[in-house]
């Protein structure tokens, strides 16, 4: 387990991004039967999820959010110097989508990468961005970054997968953060065990396993198991077990390497992994209903953008002062990030519909 402090890094804005169209799990036919589909949805809390039209990319729900983000805080597009785009649904291999959306909006010559990585990413992201600005020598004005962070994790599912289906949905996400020797301290506290990657993955498309191998056309089987092997593999038992084991304890180290306690925060954000899963680790870690927003019925597993998503969604009016909050990610990997900081003062997050 890895720790750490920033001091002087403040977030000054979140907005996010879904796609305008929703769809029902009755309407994805996968459940015939509506007593297990109400079932089903008890469950894992998801009532219907916001899938990307075919063409829309991730990108494009990132860009649209933090174009909107900066808008609304009247921010330069030149005084932006740290770009991180966390994603594992990138436009291409190669190059970083960060480079194209750097162009896109119209940034300046300002760091710009890409991060791949779902469930923990929006912490490890913010993190990053924070840690990047803090090193960063901008002459007569605080440096700034963006975070974008988000997914279209529809566009890798197998359409007949009760495991994946009814579960994920899609979206994008803008955080910005600026340097401000004011601004309380942030904590992290983060972890990886790799034994877990095989319980969450998409096999093939890389390297390792090519789409198109080099020695020439492949016959119908093959091209049947590389299809599905293109596709998300999830193991939801496994994955309970790795959350139950590790994210409540991941609640108490945040917590004591902060010097907090439950009553110091007002509000601890998950992963929105699924409903009955966030309340097991609700009531392992001892918190109150109160202070662990969820929005998952008509949003879904959104991956990355899952935490900001959630905050725009359920907080959008919190945070006119520094409010404490936890925010909580965990997963594919198995990787796991928390971190202890201050959101505000900001303006009222927004969730934006693309279509």
């Amino acid at each position: 387990m890895t720790e750490g402090r920033l001091q002087g890094v403040a977030v000054r804005g979140i907005r996010a991004c879904v796609p305008k169209t929703g769809r029902t799990l009755a309407e994805e036919g996968l459940i015939p039967d509506e007593a297990e589909r109400e079932r089903l949805i008890k469950s894992i809390g998801v009532r219907s999820r916001r899938i990307a039209p075919e063409g829309v990319m991730t990108s494009d729900l990132c860009q649209r959010a933090a174009e909107g983000l900066l808008d609304q805080l009247g921010w330069a597009r030149d005084s932006i110097d740290v770009l991180i785009f966390v994603t594992q649904s990138a436009d291409y291999v190669a190059p970083a989508t960060a480079c194209a959306l750097q162009h896109r909006l119209g940034l300046g010559s300002c760091l710009a990468f890409d991060v791949n990585l779902g469930c923990s990413g929006y912490t490890y992201g913010l993190w990053m961005v924070a840690s990047l600005l803090k090193t960063l020598s901008i002459g007569g004005r605080p440096a700034r970054g963006l975070l974008l962070a988000g997914d279209v994790s529809t566009s890798r599912l197998l359409k007949d997968d009760r495991a994946t289906v009814p579960l994920f949905g899609d979206a994008g996400t803008a955080t910005a953060l600026e340097v401000d020797a004011s601004a309380p301290e942030m904590t992290g506290v983060f972890g990886t065990d790799g034994a877990g990657a095989p319980h969450i993955m998409v096999e093939a498309g890389g390297i390792k396993l090519p789409l198109l191998p080099q020695d020439g056309p492949q016959d119908e089987e093959t091209q049947a198991r590389l299809y599905r092997a293109s596709r998300l593999y999830l193991n939801g038992p496994e994955v309970f077990t790795f959350t139950l084991k590790n994210v409540p304890s991941l609640v108490s180290q945040i917590l004591a390497a902060s010097g907090s306690t439950v009553e110091d925060v007002d509000h601890v954000v998950f992963h929105q992994a699924n409903v009955f899963m966030l309340e097991h680790l609700r009531k392992k870690a001892g918190l109150p209903a109160e202070k662990v927003p969820i929005a998952m019925e008509t949003y879904g597993n959104t991956s990355s953008a899952s935490i900001p998503l959630t905050i725009a969604d359920r907080l959008s009016d919190t945070f006119a002062t520094p409010t404490p909050v936890l925010l909580v990610g965990f997963g594919i990997g198995w990787s796991w990030a928390a971190l202890k900081l201050h959101l505000g003062p900001m303006p009222q997050c927004v969730v934006d519909d693309y279509d």
